[in-house]
């Protein structure tokens, strides 16, 4: 029942979209790792047979070797899915995973916000790539990554073409906070923000610490330029013998969008409930844009919360979750409009199984898997 109602949420609030003239396009990117089996540590996972048993289940998306050893990433493809299609698939890898990686004799694998000295390795002095002889434990994060834009009736890229980026970036500012249990769902996920400061890993990794906009931050919106100020959508031509680039064209309007990055990889995140999440934000940037609202001026940066659970000092991520009305509302407001329009188009058998104010019941839904932190401290 739980997940036919965030299945069908999800499925209302694309129609709503669709009905005011847009398409939302969602990709997920999901970070993990594996332990090797043999005592050499030799990475021994065939990224080839992993890709084409995950074509044969029908996955938009394929695995890639990721940046530290022995870590992998997911990378959803734009085969033009909806972003119910696209919680489908990653649902299918966070279940499926582990036993895909177990036929290839890989007992271990990790889907979890931090994989403790999970590498062996120092960069050297103003170095991004090129590491040193000394050898220092790294302490891994992952991150699953929601990468947002959207379409037009003339299929064009409305983060690329307009305003539309700088309104969906100040929604995701404005409602990260309040909803980062979502985003952030295990404890662990508090220790893999603090890697960087707590372990002095500030050169090795460069995953965010905190709420943060421009096209380099934690919720960035990337157009012609990326985190790493690189040209965006870059595609070669042609090479020389050297594998150097001798001809290439920007293709950036098509790879425009907004990247929240800070998401935790975890077995305890909800593909479903985040694709939710990411839809609010864009009906919300949809209104404000379409009224030329303006724009209004965010911090430049919001500090996370240290725990789910809340201290003396400070709310955690079930509180500011469970004080803020912003997920349910939304929900509950776009629902109602529809309820009181007698003739509108989108009063169909499928939408009536939605219960009457189904952002509630969501929201208890989600807050019930967090009943051992009911003893708030204050």
């Amino acid at each position: 029942m739980e997940k036919l109602l965030q299945k069908n949420i999800i499925q209302f609030l694309q129609a709503h979209i669709k009905l005011l003239g847009f398409r939302p396009v969602i990709h997920f990117e999901l970070e993990g790792c594996y332990a090797s089996n043999n005592k050499d540590n030799v990475a021994t996972l065939n990224f080839e047979a992993v890709n084409s048993l995950l074509f044969s289940h029908h996955i938009d998306g394929e695995l890639v070797p990721e940046y530290w050893t022995n870590q992998w990433e997911y990378v959803s493809k734009f085969n033009g899915q909806s972003p119910l299609k696209e919680a489908e698939n990653l649902a299918f890898i966070l279940k499926n995973l582990p036993a895909i990686f177990l036929k290839q004799g890989i007992s271990k694998t990790l889907i979890k916000p931090v994989v403790w000295s999970g590498d062996r390795a120092k960069l050297g002095d103003r170095c991004q790539n090129v590491f040193s002889g000394e050898q220092r434990a790294v302490h891994i994060p992952n991150a699953i990554q929601i990468n947002v834009s959207i379409l037009n009736n003339q299929n064009e890229n409305m983060v690329a073409e307009t305003a539309f980026g700088d309104y969906l970036q100040q929604a995701f500012l404005s409602s990260s906070l309040s909803c980062c249990l979502l985003y952030l769902p295990e404890e662990e996920a508090f220790e893999r923000l603090a890697l960087k400061t707590q372990y002095g890993l500030a050169d090795e990794l460069c995953s965010p610490v905190d709420i943060s906009g421009g096209h380099q931050g934690s919720i960035a919106l990337y157009k012609k330029l990326g985190k790493h100020n690189q040209a965006m959508g870059r595609k070669t031509l042609l090479v020389d013998r050297h594998n150097d680039d001798l001809l290439f064209e920007s293709r950036w309007k098509e790879t425009a969008r907004i990247e929240h990055r800070l998401g935790a990889s975890s077995l305890a995140y909800c593909p479903y409930v985040n694709v939710i999440f990411a839809l609010l934000n864009i009906i919300e940037a949809l209104e404000n844009f379409t009224q030329a609202k303006p724009l209004i001026h965010q911090p430049s940066s919001i500090s996370l919360p240290n725990s789910l659970a809340s201290t003396s000092d400070a709310l955690g991520a079930i509180e500011l979750f469970k004080r803020s009305n912003w997920f349910e509302n939304n929900i509950n407001k776009i629902q109602s409009n529809y309820i009181s329009s007698e003739f509108h188009p989108l009063q169909f058998k499928q939408y009536e199984e939605l219960p009457l104010m189904a952002g509630n019941k969501l929201k208890k839904i989600i807050l019930a898997q967090y009943q051992q932190y009911q003893d708030i401290i204050y």
